[in-house]
């Protein structure tokens, strides 16, 4: 009896590390999520889906974007991977499968405050996406340093918008995006959070595009938008949104809500002055 114990507990063991194994496997290829997520953005899988009606085949897929004839093969195991994901969904055709678009994908088509694309496309560009493939080794190097953006691209974010205009645009367009995602949200949402407050600025608020949408929703609150110097010189001027030249690691202008919308976006009630 004691063999096939031993034999049991032998296949136990190897079937533990081919799950092991597995999940490795899941962690150095789940890149390969992201960078098809990229190149549907970048072929603009999506709006070719949504012109069709929210359903669409990979022939006529095609008729709507750009790429060399060669690569449709290639086409079909990009559209299984997104399929695989949840970015798209597949179902049976007949000759050919039917791709059609889910929640995530319709956060991916045509313009206005619902459409994700420019954040996603600056997250996923080379430029992000470059800052993690050394991680091991910021954390080999003393504190203070540079942040493992600054080691990759040889200077901090800003830095960065003000050398560079592409990147720049790159960053203001994914960062309207995902402000005018979130705050269509927040203040149909969380209203009760803004009731009671006369006040409001937005610290390193950028053009304002946050402080714009909550300007609108609640005219009762006077907004105003705290940044450097260059970036308020290209602030909008047709918006009752008043901005304010400064450094919030200086000083703050008074105000009842302190508002710093970053990767966590916090609204911060503070005492009156």
């Amino acid at each position: 009896m004691a063999a096939p114990a031993k034999a049991q507990h032998a296949s136990t063991d190897q079937q533990t590390m081919l799950d092991a194994q597995l999940q490795l496997w899941h962690h150095t290829f789940g890149y390969v999520k992201s960078m098809a997520l990229k190149a549907a953005l970048d072929l603009r899988i999506p709006d070719a889906i949504h012109q069709h009606g929210g359903s669409a085949t990979l022939p006529q897929i095609v008729t709507k974007v750009t790429l060399h004839p060669s690569k449709i093969p290639c086409l079909r195991r990009l559209m299984r991977v997104l399929t695989l994901t949840g970015v798209f969904s597949v179902h049976d055709g007949g000759d050919e499968p039917v791709y059609g678009l889910t929640p995530a994908s319709r956060l991916l088509i045509g313009s206005g405050i619902m459409n994700l694309t420019p954040f996603l496309t600056l997250m996923l560009g080379t430029v992000f996406v470059s800052s993690f493939l050394d991680l091991g080794e910021w954390f080999r190097q003393k504190m203070p340093g540079p942040s493992p953006f600054d080691m990759a691209n040889g200077r901090d974010i800003w830095d960065l918008c003000n050398h560079d205009a592409r990147f720049g645009k790159l960053f203001d367009d994914g960062m309207v995006a995902d402000s005018g995602f979130i705050m269509d949200i927040v203040v149909k949402e969380c209203s009760n959070v803004f009731q009671g407050i006369s006040s409001l600025v937005d610290v390193a608020g950028g053009f304002g595009g946050a402080t714009q949408t909550i300007a609108k929703a609640f005219p009762h609150v006077e907004c105003s938008v705290l940044d450097l110097a260059h970036v308020i010189a290209s602030a909008p001027t047709n918006t009752n949104v008043k901005y304010i030249v400064g450094d919030m690691f200086e000083s703050i202008p008074s105000a009842n809500v302190v508002f710093l919308k970053v990767r966590i976006r916090t609204l911060t009630r503070i005492a009156p002055p």
